[in-house]
């Protein structure tokens, strides 16, 4: 039993794992800003909010 929970004990240490981890968070994090970036400054998505502001303020004021 005590052989088991020592063995339980090694498997379960994480040291190392957490600068990995973050690193593979703002990979991620990077990328999706990237893309959002992309797709928010493309001309079409320009186009649609645009409208949807005009729309949105014509409803408001007439």
């Amino acid at each position: 039993m005590l052989v088991l929970r020592k063995m339980t004990q090694r498997f379960r240490s994480d040291s190392g794992m957490i600068t990995a981890e973050y690193a593979v968070g703002t990979v991620a994090a990077a990328g999706f800003a990237g893309l959002l970036l992309k797709i928010l400054t493309s001309f079409d998505v320009h186009t649609l909010l645009l409208n949807l502001f005009v729309r949105v303020l014509k409803s408001i004021f007439g």
